[in-house]
């Protein structure tokens, strides 16, 4: 009965897995492209006072936006969490609420800084509830992009944890100056580089080193490789957060953040997934040509 039940189960879930699947792949330029151009849209409206109270910076249109550009990273990656992965994840949620509090209330490692706006609810009145959300997913994100980049360089331990760290280092230089910008947070005083200081990138390398090896340890990389290989949409999280982060340093005028997300942008194409081809298979307007 145990064995029948298990089964059970298992078919339950992999029966999950496909119809999530098949929804993300119907779903994926709206999900990537459309999402992250309409969010972008709303928090510039926000920023500079075009849109009515109700809408301006409403926190469920920002964390059911947010929800949804993640699903394609999180429906990628569901076939390869098991409890192990589960129990790392779990400890970098909680070392994430631990290391932004301290933040908050120290200053360090980051920097002096206050949430402007509530992105949603505040644990303490202080710290996003969904502060996990807005950070695990660009640990992943990083450390899949290096995956596929460095390849077989991957197998080394130090260039994989090194590029990785690096490579989130480089997300929070494309995030910060734009969240800045838009309103969703400030330091005090304000920083040399867009209005965020050098301190909170060593706070990022602190938090991005910590967080890179515990999902390094989270996951089986030969099976998570092939899982990769064989999802084409897992990375078009990162898609959605170049397009949104990348477009509002754009029309903020930093340039150096935008040239940075443009970087993003050839390391995406180096992985082979974002070719014609796969405009073929999203925008249908492309495959009628």
């Amino acid at each position: 009965m145990g064995d029948v039940a298990t089964a059970a189960r298992e078919l339950t879930r992999t029966d999950v897995e496909r119809r999530l699947e098949t929804a993300i792949r119907d779903n994926r330029f709206t999900i990537a492209v459309v999402f992250p151009v309409v969010g972008a849209t709303l928090l510039v409206a926000s920023a500079e006072g075009l849109l009515p109270e109700p809408l301006s910076y409403n926190p469920l249109l920002i964390l059911f936006g947010t929800l949804v550009m993640r699903s394609p990273l999180v429906v990628g990656l569901l076939p390869r969490i098991g409890r192990w992965a589960v129990g790392c994840l779990g400890v970098l949620v909680v070392y994430t609420y631990l290391i932004e509090a301290v933040g908050v209330d120290t200053g360090w490692p980051y920097g002096a800084f206050e949430y402007t706006i509530q992105l949603g609810p505040m644990l303490f009145g202080e710290i996003p509830l969904a502060l996990p959300l807005f950070f695990v997913p660009l640990v992943l994100n990083a450390y899949l992009l290096t995956l596929l980049v460095l390849r077989g360089l991957a197998d080394n331990v130090a260039a994989r944890l090194g590029t990785a760290i690096a490579t989130v280092v480089a997300i929070d230089l494309v995030l910060d100056p734009a969240a800045v910008a838009i309103g969703f947070w400030a330091y005090l005083p304000p920083g040399a580089y867009y209005g965020v200081p050098a301190s909170n990138y060593v706070g990022w390398l602190v938090s991005g080193t910590v967080a890179v090896v515990l999902v390094d340890l989270a996951f089986d990389r030969t099976a998570l490789l092939e899982r990769v290989h064989s999802c084409e949409f897992v990375l078009d999280d990162l898609v959605s957060f170049v397009l949104l982060w990348g477009t509002i340093n754009v029309l903020y005028g930093n340039w150096i953040a935008a040239a940075i997300a443009g970087a993003f942008c050839v390391g995406l194409l180096g992985t082979g997934r974002y070719d014609r081809e796969m405009l073929r298979t999203v925008v249908p307007s492309v495959a009628s040509r």
